[in-house]
C-alpha cells in the first residue's frame, strides 16, 4: 500500500507493516482488554457489514445524500471501530458531546437527519430516546453498555454475513481522498451549532504533516482521555494509528492519575485547564512538606521558573537543574507513569510559566494551535527542542499557509481547511475567502514561521474610553497565582477593567489557617474583609505587568468553580463569556455602580 489516502487505511497500512497486539485497549470489569490490529480490522469489517444490513449506505455520495450515524459516547475502543466501520461504507459519522443539552442535541440530530445513534450507557440512551418522536429520521439506538430495553451494539455485529463482508471492500474502494469523512458540530460559545464538513484529505493531510512533529520510535503507548468527538483527539488518534502507537483509553477524567501509573504512556494530549490542575496538585503536595524537604522542593521550583529553552545557562545552572531533576522532578515524572516523552496541549492558551516549569522538569509540553475548521492543526511546537519556543504555538506545519490580516486576524490556507459548513453555504462564504479561512484569532508570525496567538478577535473589547483590551493574556497572567483558579475580565463599553475571580480554595484555606481564620465555608470566606484585602494586594502585584488601561481596578470573588455542568465552560473547557456575563449580571452591575 502506498501513501494513506483515507483515515480507515490505517488498518491495512499496519497489517502490511507491523501489526500491534494492543492497537487499542480499554478497561472492562477492572482489567485492561487489548485489541490487536487484526482483531480491530475484523470487528470493523463485521460492523460495516452489519450497518449495510440495517440499510446504512453511501447513497448518491453527496453530503446530504449519504446516511448519517451519530455517536454520543465516552472514549473507548468501540468508538474508533465504529468510526472506521461507518467511513468504509461511505456513510458519515456525526460525533456529539455526551454533555450536550437536549435542545442542542435535537438540533444536531435533525439537521444531519441521523438514522442510527450509538450511545455509551443508560443515561445517554434515555437522552436520545426522549427525542425519538421529534426526530423522525432516527431508526434505532444502540448501546455499548448493556441497557434495559436498549439494543446492544453487538447485535449489529451479529447481522454481518460473509456475503455482506464481501460487499464492504468494493464500496471502500470507491471512497476518494477528497470525499467527506465526518461532520462535526461545533458548540462554540455562541448561537446554533454549525456542522463542519471534514474530508479524508483534510484530516489525513493533517495527520501526515504532524507525524514528524512527534517523538520518533516504535512500540510507543499513548493514553487517551480528551473527548474523541472533538477533532483534536480524533486527528491525534489517527496519527497514533498510522505511526503504530498503541492507544489506551482512560476510564474517566477522575481516574487519569491511576491510569497513567498503570499504562505508563509515552505521550498524551490535554487541554491547559487539566495541565493547571496537575500543577496545582503538585504545588499542594509541595506546600504540605516541612523542613529540608520543603526547602528543596521550592529551590527546585525556583530553578525551573528560570529555565530557558534553546539556551545554555551555564555549567553551574545546568548542574543545579540536574540535581533538582534527580531528587525532586523525578517524583513528578513518576506521577505521570515515568515514561513521558511529551504532552501535547491545545484547545486554549496555556500559561507560559507552566510550560517552562514542566519542560525544565523533563516533561516537554508541545503547545499547538488549530480549529475544528482546520482539521485542526495549523502550528505546533515540535518534539525536537529547536522547534520549540516558549510563548508561541510553534512553527507552521507543512503544507499550511498563514497570513496576518490588516486587523491582526490569523488567516489559514491549506489542504486542512474544511469543505464548508453543512447546509450553510452562507456561513462558509463568510468564513472562507479565496481559500483563506478566517480563524477569528489575533496573532503574529515570526520571520522563521513561529506563530503567536495574542487574543480572540471576538473577545477583544473596547473600554468606554475607546481603548482596546485583549483579556486572554491578562487572565493567563493572573492565573499564575496559586490563589486564583479562574478569572474573567470585564470592561466592554465600561470606564475601567474589572474581573470576576474564582479563588483556588485549597490554597486559600491553607492561607486562612495560617492567618488564624477558621472559616471553611467558601461563601462566607470570600466575604471576609481580610480575604478581600489579601486579593486586592494580589491583584495590585499583577497590575504592574499591564498598561494602565489594562489594569484591574475592581474585582469580585465568586464561591463556585465554573464548569461544563454548570454551563460556564464549553466541553473542551473554554470559557463561555456570554453565559458568565448573563449569570453574574447583578454582581457586574454592582462593580460599576
Amino acid at each position: 500500500m502506498t501513501e494513506p489516502r483515507r483515515l480507515f487505511d490505517c488498518l491495512e497500512f499496519h497489517l502490511e507493516r507491523k501489526p500491534l497486539d494492543d492497537m487499542l485497549a480499554g478497561k472492562e470489569s477492572g482489567q485492561w482488554k487489548k485489541y490487536s490490529t487484526a482483531s480491530v480490522k475484523e470487528t470493523v469489517d463485521k460492523l460495516s457489514a452489519g450497518l449495510l444490513s440495517l440499510g446504512i449506505s453511501c447513497g448518491d455520495m453527496t453530503a446530504e445524500g449519504r446516511d448519517k450515524v451519530a455517536i454520543l459516547c465516552k472514549n473507548r475502543p468501540e468508538w474508533v471501530m465504529l468510526d472506521m466501520a461507518v467511513q468504509q461504507i461511505g456513510a458519515i459519522l456525526v460525533p456529539v458531546y455526551p454533555t450536550i443539552s437536549v435542545h442542542e442535541l435535537e438540533f444536531v440530530l435533525s439537521d444531519s437527519q441521523v438514522k442510527l445513534v450509538f450511545v455509551n450507557d443508560e443515561d445517554l440512551f434515555l437522552k436520545v430516546l426522549s427525542l425519538k418522536e421529534k426526530v423522525k429520521s432516527i431508526q434505532d439506538i444502540f448501546t455499548f453498555e448493556h441497557v434495559a430495553h436498549g439494543r446492544h451494539w453487538k447485535e449489529v455485529l451479529a447481522l454481518s454475513t460473509p456475503q455482506l463482508i464481501d460487499q464492504v471492500k468494493p464500496i471502500a474502494g470507491k471512497i476518494k481522498y477528497e470525499d467527506l469523512a465526518t461532520i462535526i458540530y461545533t458548540s462554540g460559545t455562541t448561537g446554533t451549532p454549525k456542522g463542519v464538513m471534514l474530508s479524508h484529505r483534510n484530516i489525513v493531510s493533517n495527520v501526515l504533516a504532524c507525524i514528524p512533529c512527534f517523538p520518533p520510535g516504535e512500540e510507543l503507548r499513548s493514553l487517551s482521555f480528551l473527548p474523541l468527538n472533538h477533532i483534536f483527539e480524533r486527528m491525534v488518534t489517527y496519527l497514533y494509528l498510522f505511526r503504530g502507537t498503541s492507544i489506551y483509553y482512560a476510564e474517566s477524567l477522575d481516574t487519569i492519575g491511576d491510569n497513567l501509573k498503570e499504562v505508563k504512556p509515552n505521550m498524551f494530549t490535554t487541554v491547559p485547564r487539566l495541565l493547571e490542575k496537575v500543577y496545582d496538585k503538585i504545588m499542594q503536595k509541595g506546600n504540605e512538606l516541612t523542613g529540608i524537604k520543603r526547602k528543596l522542593f521550592f529551590w527546585a521550583h525556583g530553578l525551573a521558573e528560570k529555565f530557558e529553552i534553546n539556551k545554555n545557562q551555564g555549567m553551574w545552572y545546568n548542574m543545579k537543574l540536574g540535581i533538582a531533576n534527580k531528587i525532586i522532578f523525578s517524583k513528578w515524572r513518576e506521577g505521570l507513569g515515568n515514561n513521558i516523552k511529551c504532552i501535547v496541549t491545545g484547545g486554549a492558551a496555556a500559561q507560559v510559566r507552566l510550560i517552562r516549569i514542566f519542560t525544565a522538569a523533563r516533561i516537554p509540553i508541545m503547545e499547538g494551535y488549530g480549529l475544528t475548521e482546520t482539521s485542526p492543526v495549523i502550528s505546533v511546537n515540535r518534539y525536537q527542542e529547536s522547534g520549540r519556543r516558549f510563548g508561541t504555538v510553534g512553527p507552521l506545519i507543512d503544507d499550511v499557509q498563514v497570513k496576518i490580516a490588516e486587523d491582526g486576524e490569523i488567516l489559514c490556507k491549506g489542504p486542512n481547511v474544511m469543505m464548508g459548513y453543512y447546509k450553510r453555504p452562507d456561513l462558509t462564504a463568510q468564513d472562507i475567502t479565496d481559500g483563506w479561512y478566517h480563524t477569528g484569532d489575533i496573532g503574529t508570525l515570526s520571520p522563521d514561521n513561529f506563530l503567536k496567538i495574542t487574543d480572540r478577535k471576538k473577545e477583544l473589547f473596547k473600554t468606554s474610553g475607546g481603548k482596546y483590551v485583549a483579556p486572554l493574556a491578562i487572565e493567563n497572567k493572573l492565573k499564575e497565582s496559586p490563589f486564583i483558579e479562574q478569572v474573567m475580565l470585564i470592561g466592554a463599553e465600561r470606564k475601567f477593567v474589572s474581573a470576576l475571580i474564582v479563588p483556588s480554595f485549597p490554597s486559600l484555606l491553607d492561607w486562612a489557617r495560617k492567618n488564624n481564620i477558621m472559616e471553611t465555608n467558601s461563601e462566607a470566606l470570600i466575604r471576609l474583609p481580610k480575604v478581600n484585602e489579601f486579593y486586592k494586594e494580589l491583584v495590585e502585584s499583577f497590575n504592574k505587568f499591564f498598561n494602565p488601561v489594562e489594569q484591574v481596578k475592581k474585582f469580585e470573588l465568586l464561591p463556585n468553580e465554573w464548569s461544563v455542568n454548570t454551563g460556564e465552560m464549553t466541553p473542551k473547557l473554554s470559557l463561555k463569556r456570554k453565559v458568565v456575563m448573563e449569570k453574574y449580571r447583578d454582581i457586574i452591575e454592582r462593580i460599576y455602580q
